[in-house]
């Protein structure tokens, strides 16, 4: 039986789903795309077409990514070409990701509300989805005036599985995200899923708590004044703001709105991650579920 009718529709079904519903094994699929990647031929380039190819993947992820990201996306593309090929001509044409900047901690742990134990204690690496979650609040300038996001990451896969924006740094903001977690996940109860974040006095209020409550979680907080407590929160951020945000001037929320969710499912379902083995969140569980199956 043919499988090429399976690659095209990837990014609407997992493999293993099709898989299933075509009956035929996923592992009979994977050797036959190992086959087919081993056989294809490689496109040799000139200096000058290599060039037009960085500079159009330097455009397409708005000079996101550096030398490493785009050696590894012209792989991907089918193009035999050395690693310190493409960082010498970034190098000599001068194209290199925007640089991190330091942003402004919006954190409000002056308030005298209970204090969760720090449950994380900065292990990062989780080895399953919907483990532990981190939430953090950012902000966006805008002529309008200021819009905030909060998000929620499974650290399994550092996917964005719920955000929401407002112009408040309300308690509603860490609710709506939470919410929307919840209902695109249904994490199963005896899971023993936790919840981690900062000191916030949004993430330490007793609406807040009450919802972890009702959906059994359990909380966990880092340490006061230690951002690094939290780091891959501050790290999307930073992405986010540097990849997308910098530089542009929003007249409305709603057009910082829409830049940020335009980022976010970029980052969710196509944006090599370093930490993830140069895959996109989305398809480092795809492998992750593929394998479970197997």
């Amino acid at each position: 039986m043919k499988y090429a009718f399976i690659g095209g529709h990837r990014r609407l079904w997992p493999v293993s789903v099709q898989c299933r519903v075509l009956k035929v094994s996923t592992a009979g699929y994977h050797e036959h795309v190992a086959r087919r990647a081993l056989d294809a031929p490689r496109k040799h380039v000139s200096d000058e077409a290599l060039l037009v190819h960085i500079r159009a993947i330097h455009a397409e992820t708005h000079g996101a990514y550096g030398w490493p990201r785009i050696w590894r996306e012209l792989l991907a593309r089918g193009f035999k070409v050395g690693k310190e090929r493409v960082q010498q001509s970034m190098q000599r044409h001068g194209i290199r990701a925007k640089a991190k900047r330091r942003f402004r901690i919006t954190t409000d742990s002056n308030h005298d509300f209970p204090i969760a134990a720090n449950l994380l204690d900065r292990q990062f690496e989780v080895d399953e989805p919907d483990k532990v979650w981190a939430g953090d609040i950012t902000y966006i300038d805008t002529d309008e005036g200021w819009m905030y996001l909060a998000v929620v990451i499974d650290l399994f896969s550092r996917q964005v599985v719920g955000w929401s924006m407002r112009n408040d740094m309300s308690r509603e903001i860490v609710i709506d995200a939470l919410r929307m977690a919840w209902f695109k996940r249904h994490p199963s109860p005896d899971r023993g899923l936790i919840f981690h974040s900062d000191r916030g006095s949004q993430y330490a209020s007793r609406d807040f708590r009450d919802v972890l409550t009702e959906y059994g979680i359990t909380a966990s907080m880092s340490r006061r004044g230690n951002c690094w407590d939290n780091a891959c929160s501050e790290t999307l951020f930073g992405s986010l703001k540097v990849e997308r945000l910098h530089g542009q001037r929003f007249a409305t929320r709603r057009a910082a709105r829409d830049e940020t969710i335009d980022w976010m499912l970029w980052y969710n379902r196509t944006r090599l991650h370093s930490t993830l083995a140069y895959v996109s969140p989305m398809q480092f569980e795809e492998n992750w579920l593929e394998a479970q199956a197997a």
